[in-house]
């Protein structure tokens, strides 16, 4: 029942981004990996957010590497999100996109990214409690709208998917 679509130029580029995306992904943790190994002293750390030593300092780097822990927790997520969208590219290329296993692949990518929201929430309340008047710590983090709704459109698009799906059937099984 399922032809392969027409030559798009639509989906060999979303092919290939996808997989630049998931080796900028493992690259992004190895960088963060690397900079909580060895990363330079609280000398240097000091000096770069220009503080004295002082509780407050020492609050400063533990919420720097915190989040930076966290940084790492977030890339198996992101490569689940993409290995998913690369298969469900490839049922797209093969003409079969409203297959139950699609729907499957987005509700999963929903709710990674759900947990991805989370985790923003807990980098913003890192980042606030970390934060003082004198030097404060701006990280692009917390309550997002547009994620949120990135969120609530994937749930949506799953059922879509679903509804397709088992239309699809129902029509292959009446002719």
């Amino acid at each position: 029942m399922s032809t392969p679509i027409a030559s798009s130029a639509a989906l060999p580029i979303a092919h290939g981004l996808l997989r630049i995306l998931i080796v900028l992904n493992w690259l992004f943790a190895a960088a963060i990996l690397v900079l909580l190994l060895f990363m330079p002293h609280e000398q240097w750390i000091l000096r770069s957010f220009k503080l004295a030593p002082s509780p407050d300092a020492d609050r400063l780097i533990a919420g720097l590497r915190a989040v930076a822990v966290l940084g790492v927790a977030c890339v198996p997520v992101n490569h689940f999100i993409l290995k998913r969208l690369l298969a469900m590219v490839a049922s797209v290329r093969a003409g079969d996109p409203f297959v139950a296993s699609n729907a499957q692949r987005l509700r999963a990518i929903a709710w990674a990214l759900f947990s991805l929201q989370i985790v923003s929430l807990v980098i913003g309340c890192i980042a606030n409690a970390v934060s003082t008047p004198a030097h404060p710590l701006h990280l692009d983090a917390g309550l997002s709208p547009t994620g949120w709704l990135a969120v609530l459109l994937t749930f949506l698009l799953a059922g879509v998917f679903a509804e397709g799906a088992r239309m699809r059937d129902d029509l292959e099984g009446t002719v």
